[in-house]
């Protein structure tokens, strides 16, 4: 008859590999586990500074629009006051005032008209109209220096 063989295996190499193989699927398991929480630490922070970072630039857009209101605030009361004041004031009332050639670098147009003084900014975006008393000689008001006077009971913007 013929002869049979029988294959026998080692049992106890066997089984180490099969805890080598255990082992490195552990790790690799661990390995994966750490590149996924390391990922997820990072989404987290570029998270954080991206909010940060746009609650700081609202917060300075909203300083640098309240900068320009208050800018456009001041000019016109600094006309209203001048023109109040020298109709107010007594005969022969002669004043120079200076109003800012533009507005935290931005250019602004002012202007006199109907008792209003208007000032705004070329996109129109900011603007500001107040009460003025009636002027009798209005040239128009420039940047830069302007003269007011009272004579005769009349008051004069730039004569």
């Amino acid at each position: 008859m013929g002869k049979m063989k029988f294959k026998i295996r080692n049992s106890k190499s066997h089984s180490h590999f099969e805890f080598v193989m255990i082992n490195s699927q552990i790790l690799n398991s661990k390995r994966s586990q750490s590149a996924v929480e390391f990922v997820i630490l990072i989404a987290f922070v570029l998270f954080f500074f991206t909010a940060f970072s746009l609650v700081i630039q609202g917060n300075m857009s909203d300083r640098l629009r309240e900068r320009k209101n208050i800018a456009i605030k001041e000019i016109a009361l600094t006309v209203q006051d001048e023109i109040n004041l020298a109709q107010e004031s007594s005969e022969g009332y002669f004043r120079t005032f200076k109003l800012p050639k533009n507005l935290n670098g931005q250019e602004y147009s002012i202007e006199l008209n109907e008792s209003m003084v208007y000032i705004h900014t070329p996109d129109d975006k900011y603007a500001m109209a107040l009460p003025i008393a009636d002027l009798t000689v209005v040239n128009p008001i420039q940047k830069g220096f302007n003269n007011i006077t009272k004579e005769n009971g009349e008051v004069k913007l730039n004569p």
